[in-house]
């Protein structure tokens, strides 16, 4: 079942949807604020537009009200589709225009173009985009074969016969990691929400939680974000380029990154349990350095963000924690993404293959100012966080042994005060994030993990938490210097 209110902005949108969940229109407090706010030109378009022709022809039918005029909106306005489910928070301030919605199962995502992103203040063109997607150098026949198979199951559209859902997030890998290539970041945003009840944090794991799946293969089976969660937090796709050269980065070189650096930075070490292994590890990816292993990565993103069951996670999702709906809508056996008899892979294998050794994005031609302001981006203190280079250890695959990874990030996590998002998750408390690695970033259009900031300048003014002091010395730069600085990111 979808809507589309082409009329309202993503406030309004969560609003009309939430309304839909309760079963009334305009019978949300947030409904009746976002009207308020909009009344004017919704107003406005309504009755001069869309609704023209009905008021000439029914003068005696006006629409007096905010619940007549959303019932009007609904019923007519179909050029955006919006999949029912559980309303979306309103942006955080400057968070700049709402994703577009994502691809679904009757509208499959198109295949990636390659880059075409507004660029950073002051930053370097990009070079044209590297096809559709790009191996590291040195993978001998077997591995390049590994890649090319991995593409294939990365880009495939999944279906419900297939294992899809019964509640999913969407249909493919790179539905959601497309911008600049395939594994790309993107707009799109993923829903997380739990409650805080006297200090302590509840996932609502009996309820859906922690993870919204915002679409289903029934509109009976479509999740809403619990009316007693107080905490509802969206976060943007994060890409995958060089995710093989991350993990090859021994756990001892991350570890001896968290140390006390001055200025309040020291970090912490995300120590996490790997599902494929079963063993404790330092974790990397993800924004709250979740996991630690690729295959884990995979895994775990074909169970929550497609619904499609493994041998790492056997366990279906079931719709808002309803076991009774869950066993009406799950009818392909679990595993439905069993390893092969012969090869001992599945599709979460292949796609791991696929990020293990898709190559990173390389860096843009230098220039006088851009490297004035890498020298100005270490000494106001940023690579105290987003440290420039660290290097692999010794790897089976030789493409990935011993090799320096430009990726600015010591990944770990700090805490960042109020620009954390308030989510425990995995060895992350509320306030910590990871470093986020910064390789790519002039193919990104959207920056932190909510997507609040659509230029870098406003990302790094939004830093806090232990990354303050250096933030203040940012913003205290000449203007010159910092675009100086700015152009040195729009070269990463």
């Amino acid at each position: 079942m979808e809507r589309g209110v082409p009329f309202l902005d993503a406030a309004a949108r969560g609003a009309c949807t939430e309304s839909l969940n309760e079963g009334a229109f305009a019978k949300t407090p947030a409904f009746y604020t976002s009207f308020t706010k909009l009344g004017a030109r919704i107003h406005t378009r309504l009755m001069r537009g869309a609704f023209d022709g009905e008021r000439k022809q029914n003068k005696t039918k006006p629409m007096k009200t905010p619940k007549t005029i959303l019932a009007a909106t609904l019923g007519v306005a179909m050029s955006i589709p919006v999949v029912v489910g559980a309303p979306l928070p309103p942006p955080r301030p400057n968070a700049g225009t709402p994703p577009p919605p994502t691809a679904g199962i009757l509208n499959p995502p198109p295949p990636p173009t390659g880059a075409n992103v507004p660029l950073p203040p002051g930053a370097t063109p990009p070079p044209p985009p590297p096809g559709r997607a790009i191996p590291i150098v040195g993978l001998d026949a077997a591995k390049s074969r590994d890649f090319t198979d991995g593409l294939d199951e990365f880009t495939k559209v999944e279906t419900a016969a297939g294992g899809l859902g019964p509640i999913f997030n969407d249909v493919s890998c790179v539905a959601c990691h497309r911008a600049g290539g395939v594994g790309g970041g993107s707009r799109v945003f993923v829903t997380r929400f739990g409650k805080v009840v006297d200090g302590a944090f509840d996932p609502m794991v009996s309820e859906g939680g922690p993870l919204l799946q915002r679409r289903a293969i029934s509109p009976e089976f479509v999740e809403r974000v619990p009316l007693t969660a107080n905490v509802v937090i969206r976060r943007i796709t994060t890409p995958v380029f060089g995710l093989g050269l991350m993990e090859a980065i021994p756990d001892a070189v991350i570890r001896a990154g968290a140390v006390a650096k001055g200025d309040g930075i020291a970090g912490k070490v995300a120590v996490v349990t790997d599902p494929v292994s079963g063993k404790e590890g330092v974790g990397r990816f993800g924004w709250k350095a979740q996991h630690a292993s690729i295959l884990g990565f995979s895994a775990d993103a074909y169970l929550n963000e497609m619904g499609i069951t493994n041998r790492y996670f056997p366990t279906e999702n079931a719709p808002n924690g309803d076991a009774g709906l869950l066993a009406r809508a799950d009818v392909v056996a679990d595993p439905e993404d069993p390893a092969n008899g012969v090869t001992e892979k599945g599709d979460v294998d292949r796609a791991g293959d696929f990020m293990r050794y898709l190559a990173p994005i390389p860096r843009a031609k230098a220039t006088a100012r851009s490297a004035a302001g890498e020298r100005t981006f270490a000494a106001i203190g940023c690579v105290k966080c987003h440290t420039p280079a660290m290097s692999t250890g010794a790897h089976s695959v030789a493409a990935l042994a011993n090799k320096r990874v430009e990726l600015y990030s010591d990944l770990l996590l700090h805490d960042m005060g109020s620009l954390g998002d308030g989510m425990p998750q995995g060895a992350a408390g509320a306030r910590e994030m990871r470093t986020a690695p910064l390789w790519g970033l002039r193919l990104r259009d959207m920056y932190l993990h909510d997507g609040r900031a659509i230029t870098v300048d406003a990302a790094v003014r939004a830093h806090d938490g232990e990354a303050r002091i250096v933030k203040d010395r940012y913003v205290a730069l000449k203007d010159a210097d910092r675009a100086a600085l700015l152009e040195f990111l729009g070269t990463l």
